[in-house]
């Protein structure tokens, strides 16, 4: 469990001892068979309760499917080839002699490759030809809301058990793979293994011994100092609680306060552990010298730290670990921020309505920012820690401007709350824009002035109307405990996006708990034989390196952006290509044991056979795809550079997810226009037509700019009649943009208001700038965010009052990219159809250059 998380660490001896008091606590049984029945459900149960408590939330399923994953396989009840399909998937490096997909309508290819791969199990064969046979059938099933449950076409309802469905909903619908293990661990363990038991401070102590430290997990926005106050007091020991907040300096007093509290029975507790690493090995030592010491009856030593790997693993296993975490779920979210609201607080306003409809919609407001992570990267670009720090300091400002001014401050209050409070957390211009729509919806005249003004599009979330406390708190207790996504402003296929991510997080975490050999037999096939198969596929897939010298003296008599361009990127790949290579090579001889096999060859061949791509080969460019589509995806790319090269002509439509650095492409393309109109780069910027045309009828390039292909719309529809976005299809997770227009053009002047309905937008210059854009505060404060030409590109706020969704541009899925590498592109203007652009920017809509499929 030490590869999920740093401080997932266990000992054996905390092992042992668990299963000693498993055999006291144990049914007994004079029958040997029941006494090691009993011994081994309690144990089992006992080993799942005391891990789960120091377990994060989102990794308790997993040790629990784990746990019954082990179990069967020891007792021979799991076939493990099948559970390597259900880790891995279907790996297709070549589509050229596989069965054409019958379903192309509805069925997407790379679950077809699943399907195709499938059909090699000794249990599978024939459920190729059944999607020729039963089509209908496989659409009602596939396209079932809870397809687990469903009944399978044709024989296959009756022939399949419990893991083989679940291998046909991970072909075809992962996002229901989740709730197919949770029945799978209650059909096989029983229903507590799903169900964590509720962290029990008391029980913990009781647990606890003089020589154990008990070591809180810590997660964003929670402190468990309160907790642990309470519990002082119902033990007696207020009066001996000590709690140091560590930090620089605090070492030389944490350290006296241990060693008194040794000696007088007191509680210690460090909080922060990770902020003073470099006097860990310092506590280490104390808490070695706890074990030989005998310390006083009463004295406890608690701890608090977030997941660090420089957090001493002999402390993590001599202690008790308890993760602490927020709740889940708007409902949850306000009941405890209502709860934190006093009934003197409640009233001290001057202007009383106006005061709990406005804190009302603020506590939405702070339940919305927090929970709408869990649709990934539709929520935010970049996870942000908001805290109830940032509520309460919200809360305090809305009363104080409510009570010194007679008319309602809006500009002012959003933009305290939104633009600095909570804005501060926020580093990325995209996620900055949709904290505006949300304060803009939540604060705004209509909020004091309608009765039962809703907060989303659901009926359910409203302010309710003027009470007392107790009535905002029994409203919040009839909200419903799931939260449904158009809560949040989003699609219901965000839920399905956000369900593919985890279930593919848990296919990765389970593939690394894998032992490393693999015995002969097992498949049919060694883990080195299987390796060298793949990689040998693998190289016979790499396309050949392009000739970059006789390219360059081709092109040497035209030396335009455009072709400075192409030389690079063939550099770029040929590059890639020589290091690919070579590591097959290499990979190949270190198996056979001809050389040692390295640290980055052991990499690659576990790689290799989890079908991932290995670190080595990425550093071109990003990218989620697994092996064997990265593979194909390569081959594309590689093709279109050879054929440029070839013809010495640019292609007609640029597949602008080829290159390895498309804002090279398109600032190249802008100095092309410059040069060609003579006129500076810094005066032009880009128009974007999106083509209502099939690609057939393209067959010259337009006069300025270049077309655009290949991009996918996420978050969205696309209406190609009207040429507007319009709401996506159910399971429809991503939908193609049809070829887009990029044109130069030069800057259109704009309005110092820029249109916007906070008014915050200021004067921008043109795209191809090195300008950075003023936006202004109600307060005359202004603040800077880079050019739209830079990794995180502010957005065009005028395009929110002229039908036009000023969409971002990623390079593949994952929108925060990485600390070298961003993932932002360019921002594109669409139209918004009949709904105005703050829908969009509630949905997460964006485009992205490249899938993770």
């Amino acid at each position: 469990m030490g590869r999920i998380d740093p401080m997932y660490q266990f000992s054996l001896d905390s092992y042992i001892d668990l299963f000693n008091l498993s055999i006291q606590k144990s049914h007994r049984s004079a029958k040997l068979e029941e006494r090691i029945r009993y011994l081994n459900e309690y144990h089992t149960y006992a080993v799942y309760r005391y891990t789960c408590r120091g377990l994060f939330e989102r990794h308790k399923l997993l040790f629990s499917f784990q746990m019954c994953a082990k179990i069967l396989e020891m007792s021979g009840n799991l076939k493990m080839d099948e559970y390597n399909f259900f880790l891995r998937g279907g790996v297709v490096l070549d589509r050229e002699g596989q069965m054409d997909n019958p379903c192309t309508s509805w069925l997407a290819d790379v679950y077809w490759d699943n399907i195709t791969e499938l059909d090699k199990l000794t249990n599978f064969h024939g459920i190729m030809n059944s999607f020729e046979q039963y089509p209908r059938d496989w659409n009602l099933w596939y396209t079932n809301s809870k397809p687990e449950k469903a009944m399978l076409p044709g024989e296959w309802e009756n022939s399949c058990n419990q893991m083989q469905r679940m291998l046909i909903v991970r072909s075809l619908r992962p996002d229901r793979v989740a709730f197919c293990v949770t029945a799978f661990i209650v059909s096989n363990l029983g229903s507590q293994f799903i169900e964590p038991p509720v962290l029990n401070m008391k029980s913990v102590l009781d647990d606890s011994t003089t020589k154990t430290p008990l070591i809180f997990v810590l997660s964003p926005g929670v402190d468990p100092t309160s907790s642990l106050l309470q519990l002082a007091e119902q033990s007696g020991m207020a009066q001996r609680f000590h709690a140091l907040s560590l930090g620089q300096g605090q070492a030389p007093i944490a350290t006296r306060m241990i060693k008194d509290g040794v000696h007088q029975g007191n509680w210690v507790f460090l909080a922060n552990c990770h902020l003073s690493l470099s006097w860990m090995p310092q506590l280490d030592k104390l808490v070695e010298q706890l074990q030989v010491e005998e310390p006083h009856q009463s004295f406890r030593l608690w701890l608090s730290s977030s997941p660090h790997p420089e957090f001493p693993i002999s402390i993590l296993q001599a202690g008790i670990k308890m993760t602490t975490e927020p709740p889940s779920g708007l409902k949850a979210n306000m009941k405890r921020l209502f709860h934190l609201i006093t009934e003197p607080q409640f009233t001290r306003c001057t202007k009383p309505s106006k005061y709990k409809k406005l804190l009302f919609a603020l506590c939405f407001f702070h339940s919305i920012l927090l929970e709408r992570k869990k649709f990934l990267q539709l929520g935010w670009n970049i996870i942000y820690g908001f805290n109830d720090s940032d509520f309460e300091v919200s809360e305090n400002l809305l009363s104080l401007y409510l009570d010194e001014y007679e008319e309602t401050p809006w500009d002012a209050l959003k933009y305290l709350i939104a633009g600095v409070n909570y804005g501060g957390h926020v580093t990325d211009d995209w996620d900055r824009r949709l904290l505006t729509t949300y304060i803009n919806d939540y604060f705004c005249e209509q909020a004091l002035t309608t009765p039962f003004y809703r907060l989303s599009v659901l009926d359910m979330y409203y302010i309710p109307k003027d009470g007392n406390l107790g009535s905002y708190k029994e409203y919040i207790s009839l909200l419903p405990g799931m939260d449904p996504p158009e809560a949040f402003g989003q699609h219901p296929n965000a839920d399905v996006a956000s369900q593919i991510t985890e279930a593919r997080t848990l296919f990765e975490t389970l593939l690394s708990l894998q032992p490393q050999t693999m015995p002969q037999g097992v498949a049919g096939q060694s883990r080195e034989d299987k390796v060298l198969e793949l990689s040998a596929d693998v190289r016979s897939k790499i396309p050949e390196e392009i000739d970059y010298e006789g390219t360059r003296k081709m092109l040497s008599t035209d030396p335009s952006p455009l072709n400075v361009v192409l030389l690079q990127e063939i550099q770029r790949y040929n590059s890639l290509l020589q290091i690919i290579n070579s590591s097959l090579v290499e990979l190949a001889k270190g198996i056979q044991g001809l050389v040692v096999m390295s640290t980055d060859l052991e990499e690659i061949f576990n790689c290799i056979f989890d079908a991932r791509v290995p670190p080595m080969w990425e550093r071109a460019y990003p990218s989620q795809k697994p092996l064997a589509a990265w593979t194909r995806d390569l081959g594309q790319r590689v093709e279109q550079f050879a054929r440029w090269a070839k013809t010495a002509h640019p292609p007609v439509l640029f597949w602008l997810s080829g290159f390895t650095f498309p804002t090279g492409f398109l600032t190249a393309v802008l100095q092309a226009a410059a040069r060609m109109n003579n006129i500076s780069v810094d005066t032009l910027s880009w128009e974007f037509i999106v083509s209502t045309v099939d690609d057939n009828n393209l067959v010259y390039p337009p006069k300025e700019g270049v077309w655009v292909r290949g991009l996918f719309l996420e978050g969205a529809g696309w209406d190609k009649k009207n040429s507007c976005l319009v709401e996506a299809e159910p399971m429809q997770l991503v939908c193609p943009i049809p070829t887009i227009h990029f044109k130069p053009v030069e800057n259109k002047k704009k309005s110092a208001k820029g249109g916007s309905r906070d008014g915050w937008a200021g004067k921008t210059r043109g795209a191809g700038s090195s300008a950075r854009t003023l936006h202004q505060a109600p307060a005359g404060l202004w603040w800077t965010l880079p050019s739209p030409l830079s990794a995180s590109a502010p957005p065009d706020l005028s395009s929110l009052a002229s039908g036009m969704y000023s969409c971002p541009c990623y390079y593949y899925p994952n929108r925060a990219g990485t600390s070298g590498r961003p993932s932002f592109v360019i921002g594109i203007d669409l139209r918004s159809g009949a709904t105005p652009s703050d829908h969009w920017i509630k949905r997460g809509t964006a485009l992205l250059m490249s899938l993770d499929t």
